[in-house]
């Protein structure tokens, strides 16, 4: 879709294979599978008998690996990454995986996350002697593993390292023994287990699973560490599993239709949100339409729902990348623009339901009902997927203010008369959960849904937020 989420501070796509004398050009298929998680920048780290050598750069996977960048990577095991960067993270050094090289043997790490005391740990092991070459907080973890050599075996010292972290993440590390993968305590982010053949793979989403004919296992589970080496897999844990609650943005906007997340699948879990609201709300219409891409299976559902026929209202230009992926508001606002085109046969003298699946900042939606209402449609009544975003996260979406917010301290009506719509109604919290498959008892729902209530499901530490932020966290 386009709904302006735009931005993420680390929304991005990992991938790993162990076991596979092709695992370069698997991972690169597998990348592009995870495109939309990130599109600023793509990195694979082979192993090639005891060594790591890496490929990494700025743009699009295909970009990244022109030219016979991947033919030079060979190997049986690789870790790979997309990546999506804030102004603060751009640069080639931050693009993944990383590598560390030291006496006591190498490593390269690859991460979807956010750590919400990576500034805190940063600032400890500077006092001690670290010197970081990277603005990413997945840094942090390299010199934790290094801070904690003495006797212990290398599994020991990651599970040591990773028991310090807080927040979103889920990692996944290569030795040059073997891979280890990792989710955070809460299962804040996606991360998969499969088998191609005899070899293993984990991937941030099932999606790239399909691609590459591999089969899904498990889900990882959180505060689990899985090693994968020449002995087989083992399964073990850095931490006890907390109050699950992976982010129910993965549900709604980040994760691809054919993914699937705990066994539920995204466009089944869409659709189903789509009749939800059909049902929380009456509309008098007479076509109803989606934006493009993350918010089809909703509205093909609102419209089997309410009896309103669907159509193509919107048409995306496919060679324009997802308007969140850029930086600043400005590109973002250009980037709608160049993005979405209005069927004028379809909405014209029409009254439309315009289904989203979120509204973020409020300027994309105000700029595809302006498109609706100038194309002749002589209502426009936006209907949102989701319940409305009041408070930011910390956890890796880059809406890290109240400010960038705009239902944050504005009533339904007043948001509908800011985007210009003729009705505006966002999905119940509870319609959402129920839709998902997810209990909904609040405390133990299996989701995060700090961003719909202000309840973070773990500490925030204050060098998370800015000063004047500080007083809404809870």
């Amino acid at each position: 879709m386009l709904a302006e989420l735009r931005g993420l501070n680390e929304e991005c796509g990992v991938f790993g294979i162990w076991g596979h004398e092709d695992a370069a050009q698997i991972s690169y298929y597998a990348l592009h599978a995870l495109q939309h998680r990130g599109q600023e920048g793509a990195g694979i780290c082979v192993k090639d008998g005891k060594k790591l050598h890496v490929v990494k750069g700025e743009g699009l996977v295909n970009e990244v690996f022109s030219g016979e960048k991947l033919s030079h990577l060979t190997g049986n095991s690789a870790i790979g990454q997309v990546r999506y960067t804030t102004e603060n993270g751009r640069g080639i050094e931050n693009v993944q995986p990383t590598v560390f090289r030291s006496t006591t043997g190498s490593l390269a790490l690859a991460h979807n996350g956010n750590l919400v005391n990576a500034a805190e740990l940063r600032e400890h092991l500077e006092r001690q002697g670290s010197i970081f070459q990277t603005t990413s907080d997945t840094e942090v973890l390299a010199h934790l593993i290094k801070k904690t050599s003495g006797t212990l075996t290398q599994r020991d010292r990651v599970k040591k390292a990773l028991s310090m972290l807080k927040g979103a993440f889920a990692f996944v590390i290569q030795t040059e023994d073997g891979l280890m993968i990792a989710q955070d305590p809460n299962g804040l982010r996606p991360l998969s287990l499969g088998k191609l053949g005899d070899a293993w793979v984990v991937a941030s989403e099932t999606c790239a699973f399909d691609l590459i004919g591999a089969e899904c296992i498990r889900s990882v589970e959180p505060g689990e560490l899985i090693t994968i080496n020449s002995k087989g897999l083992h399964s073990d844990r850095f931490a006890e599993a907390a109050d699950s609650a992976m982010c129910s943005m993965e549900y709604v906007y980040f994760s691809r239709p054919d993914s699937d997340i705990d066994g539920i699948n995204i466009h089944a879990a869409r659709k189903r949100c789509g009749k939800q609201l059909a049902r929380e709300v009456h509309i008098e219409a007479d076509v109803v339409t989606g934006v493009p891409d993350s918010s089809i299976s909703a509205a093909i559902g609102f419209s089997e729902e309410s009896g309103i026929p669907y159509e193509l209202g919107l048409i995306k230009n496919r060679y324009v990348g997802r308007t969140f992926i850029q930086p600043s508001q400005e590109l973002r606002e250009k980037g709608v623009k160049m993005k979405l085109s209005p069927v004028h046969q379809v909405v014209k003298g029409k009254r439309v339901v315009m289904v989203d699946d979120s509204i973020v900042r409020g300027t994309t939606s105000k700029r595809i009902v302006n498109l609706l209402k100038e194309a002749g449609a002589t209502e426009v009544h936006v209907v949102i997927a989701s319940p409305p975003l009041v408070s930011p996260c910390f956890y890796g979406v880059d809406i890290s203010t109240d400010s960038e917010l705009i239902a944050t301290g504005r009533t339904v009506d007043e948001i509908k008369d800011v985007i210009g719509a003729d009705s505006l109604t966002f999905l119940s919290t509870e319609g959402m959960l129920a839709s998902i498959g997810r209990s909904q008892e609040m405390k133990n729902c299996g989701q995060c849904l700090a961003c719909f209530t202000g309840e973070y499901p773990t500490e925030i530490y204050s060098d998370t937020v800015l000063p004047y932020e500080k007083e809404i966290v809870r």
